[in-house]
């Protein structure tokens, strides 16, 4: 086996031009702090509408979730509609309802407009193991089709075994809205489309102080921007820049491998129609085939964002769970991606103030609500603040035990429910 410092992403990631690091003084409308898909679609959103745009990334483009994640389209948030239903009122319940599948389709017509080379596939499994999950499933299918999601399809034993070729599963959902593309590709696609629009991208350039005020300075450790605004959106990777963000999220890791390349015929063997697949569980697997015909398979999650010292030993049973047929498969690539816990699994958006704003604690589910967020951005520093205020209504709390202790008490929710997965309760 050859392991790689860098992902998969990163070894295949297409050309581009570098950006500077920051140096000296710059002034902007909105400064973006932060490179992944929340910093790049609110970046281009704003361009888009007219204003001049700084985004300042503490590493290179792409270098955390953004680029690290398991590349799969999946539609709705973390916490489905029903639990917002039942948590909020029906105002606020129908904005977020109206939005569930706009992220996916962002995603596609930057792709289309901006002609984003990054693999894009169509098609998204969600694979149950159970009886229960399968009526869940259906549960799910008749709540998305309520909202406006005519795309869908429930696949019975027979019918899933034509999608993966595994004894795992029951049943499942195929949602054609969902899909997969190369994350690191799409990252730096946007990044492109900012730079023809005039944007101003520098790399290298930590943010280490935001200083409130009218205009607000951020400072680097070469250079400061001053902006009208600022968009916070570095997510896991934000550390203490923002006291009060960190207090009601948790960064978490998620492992994933890069099989051999298979060739062609051996990868549709395993998935014939070129679809994702994430499975039902609350520690749940997911998976895909890449544009080389590799298998790129990720699961688990780290509380507290901790590398894990070995990553083959925790995903390999995994996918051979799945794939019992791929035993003895190499791996080219291995690595762990951050991302964002909330205690409600639902995104924090909000204002400090009255011109900081952020957005994160997608808990996994923020290739699509990365790009809705950066929307509802621009709209709402356009005056339109009703749709992104439908997501900082939503009420969050500290985990319990604060920073000390909210890790150990996690991993015991998650074994639990990971037992209840295990035994169909």
């Amino acid at each position: 086996m050859t392991e790689h410092t860098a992902s998969y992403y990163a070894a295949s990631a297409n050309a581009h031009l570098p950006w500077p690091q920051l140096e000296g003084d710059a002034e902007c409308d909105v400064c973006v702090v932060g490179g992944g898909y929340t910093g790049l679609s609110s970046a281009l959103s704003l361009l888009e509408r007219g204003y001049q745009v700084v985004l300042l990334e503490a590493a290179r483009i792409g270098f955390g979730a953004s680029g690290r994640n398991g590349g799969q389209i999946v539609n709705s948030y973390s916490r489905d509609i029903d639990t917002i239903e039942r948590n909020c009122p029906p105002d606020q319940a129908r904005l977020l309802g109206n939005m569930l599948f706009e992220g996916g389709d962002i995603i596609r017509s930057r792709i289309e407009r901006y002609q984003i080379q990054c693999d894009l596939q169509s098609g998204g499994v969600f694979a149950a193991d159970t009886e229960k999950q399968f009526h869940e499933l259906a549960a799910q299918k008749a709540r998305w089709e309520k909202w406006g999601n005519d795309q869908l399809e429930l696949l019975d034993r027979h019918a899933i075994r034509q999608v993966v070729n595994t004894e795992r599963y029951v049943g499942g959902l195929l949602d054609r809205r969902g899909g997969h593309i190369h994350p690191l590709n799409l990252a730096l696609g946007e990044a492109e489309a900012i730079r023809s629009l005039g944007g101003r991208i520098f790399e290298q350039s930590p943010v280490v102080e935001i200083i409130a005020g009218e205009p607000v300075t951020v400072r680097s450790h070469k250079g400061r921007v001053k902006a009208r605004f600022v968009v916070v959106a570095g997510n896991a990777y934000l550390g203490n820049l923002v006291p009060e963000l960190a207090a009601k999220s948790m960064p978490c890791g998620t492992q994933v491998v890069t099989t051999e390349v298979l060739g062609e015929e051996r990868a549709r063997e395993l998935l014939p129609q070129n679809y994702c697949v994430e499975d039902c569980n609350y520690l749940l697997d997911y998976y895909r085939t890449s544009a080389d015909h590799r298998l790129i398979y990720g699961g688990g999650v780290v509380y507290g964002a901790r590398d894990p010292a070995d990553i083959e030993r925790l995903i390999r049973p995994k996918m051979l769970k799945t794939f019992p047929q791929l035993a003895g498969v190499k791996f080219d690539y291995t690595w762990t991606g951050n991302f964002l816990l909330t205690l409600s699994r639902l995104p924090q958006f909000g204002r400090i103030g009255s011109n900081i704003y952020y957005m994160q604690g997608y808990s996994g589910h923020g290739v699509t609500c990365t790009h809705l967020a950066g929307s509802l951005l621009a709209e709402a520093l356009a005056g339109q603040a009703e749709r992104f205020d439908a997501f900082a209504r939503l009420p969050h709390y500290p985990f319990p035990g604060g920073r000390l202790l909210r890790v150990p008490l996690t991993a015991i929710g998650a074994v639990w429910y990971s037992l209840r997965d295990r035994l169909g309760f």
